[in-house]
């Protein structure tokens, strides 16, 4: 995993939150910023610190979710408290940023735990969900503005540092415009909040002109006095903004929508697995240490226009509980659907109020059967994978992956890897 002062997404395999304006599907307008329709977030200085990333995540949103609520979301809570083994000067990555958000760490209130102090205490309550996170790799312009018009603002990373800013000599940035413009594949190293756009943004206003006109509205973290307060101009044609895609926070809700996460994983999603098709089935074991109800399922798509269907064993003993047929009255339907775009997702469960409960103490299995089109790997694993990656443990862990349903590897003992599978559920009286 590499990490920089910006945030990059590396896979070794590779409810919407805003109210968009009315139009026809189809169309865009020239120019669509969400800072101008009382979603812009408090601009932030990143100071020395490597942490971009996390207070670029923490601005997403907090614009989501206004101008009906106004919070501010501490991205020293997401830097250091995240679960992964790194400091507040190595940066991060999009894995980071999924994982954090869904396993309910955060966010967590800025007020709670200030910027800048090095210190993040343990046992902060979350004060808003980030259910679903769709990855950009891979969009086209008009793709990821019709992202923006829909959900809000999303994040991505280019390169960009204050010696190609602050210097006159460098041709990247013209602070009289608040225009930037790198016409070099380079190493992305910074990230930034995209607001909207401008198809009329003029290329002269750049120092390198570009071919054409237009440009991304964007949000740095540098403080007020960066471009106009805080908001400046990307080209459409910089060579590294949204190489590597980029997040879009496409479910997002104020407070706690589910009081508990059972989970095979902690730090999410680091690699995949497979059985060289599209298709393949996986499944964890849980326990409730309360009674308790299913209110949701959270998992990762590792490509677009993924199928999935969701099963519950009431009663897990044995992988060959996960074989049973579909029609046998312990293996419940909990859904299906269709996931548009990569990413994590939490999807809702159309099982009975009875078939949800849980009681303590008694092992149940959920079982996915997913299909991500083209992709030979399509199931999400954790694993211990370089040194940010070492709190990533096994024990206690018991989760399975299958080609067919016949025979069911236990991830742990083949694989060392645990699937990335979790519960969601409310405490029950």
């Amino acid at each position: 995993m590499a990490l920089t002062l910006g945030l990059i997404l590396i896979f070794p395999d590779m409810s919407p939150a805003a109210e968009a304006p009315e139009t026809e599907a189809a169309t865009l307008p020239s120019r669509f910023s969400w800072a101008e329709r009382g979603k812009k977030p408090t601009v932030r200085s990143q100071g020395a610190l490597g942490t971009c990333w996390a207070l670029t995540a923490a601005e997403a949103l907090e614009s989501a979710l206004l101008p009906e609520q106004h919070l501010i979301f501490s991205a020293d809570h997401l830097s250091l408290n995240n679960g992964f083994q790194i400091t507040q000067e190595q940066g991060g990555d999009y894995s980071m940023i999924m994982s954090y958000f869904a396993d309910g760490k955060g966010p967590v209130l800025e007020e709670e735990d200030p910027y800048g102090d090095g210190i993040s205490p343990d046992g902060l309550a979350r004060s808003a969900t980030a259910s679903d996170m769709v990855l950009l790799e891979g969009m086209s312009r008009e793709q990821i503005q019709k992202t923006i018009y829909g959900y809000g603002s999303v994040q991505s990373s280019l390169c960009m540092d204050r010696e190609r800013t602050d210097n006159p000599k460098r041709g990247f940035y013209n602070p009289e415009t608040f225009g930037y413009y790198d016409p070099v594949t380079e190493e992305l190293n910074h990230d930034i909040l995209i607001l909207g756009w401008d198809d009329d943004y003029l290329k002269e206003n750049f120092k390198i002109a570009p071919m054409s006109d237009g440009a991304w509205i964007c949000q740095n973290t540098w403080g007020e006095d960066f471009g106009e307060d805080g908001i400046f101009y990307v080209s459409y044609e910089d060579a590294n903004l949204f190489r590597k895609g980029g997040i879009a926070y496409t479910g997002i809700q104020a407070g706690r929508t589910w009081d508990n996460c059972l989970e095979m994983d902690t730090l999410g999603w680091q690699a995949r697995q497979g059985y060289g098709s599209e298709e393949a089935f996986f499944a964890g074991v849980f326990e409730a240490d309360a009674a308790q109800k299913m209110t949701g399922l959270g998992f990762y798509t590792v490509g677009p226009d993924s199928r999935y269907e969701a099963y519950l064993v009431r009663d897990f003993a044995e992988p060959e509980d996960l074989s049973l047929p579909e029609s046998d009255p312990d293996m419940i339907a909990l859904g299906s659907g269709s996931l548009e775009y990569p990413g994590f997702h939490t999807v809702s469960l159309t099982a009975s109020e009875e078939a949800l409960s849980l009681t303590a103490g008694r092992r149940f299995a959920v079982m996915i059967h997913l299909a991500t089109p083209g992709a030979e790997k399509p199931v999400a694993v954790e694993v211990k994978k370089d040194s940010f990656t070492s709190p990533v443990t096994l024990e206690g862990r018991e989760s399975y992956i299958s080609k067919d349903r016949e025979k069911w590897d236990r991830t742990q003992d083949v694989y060392g890897t645990n699937v990335c599978l979790k519960v969601y559920t409310q405490d029950r009286s």
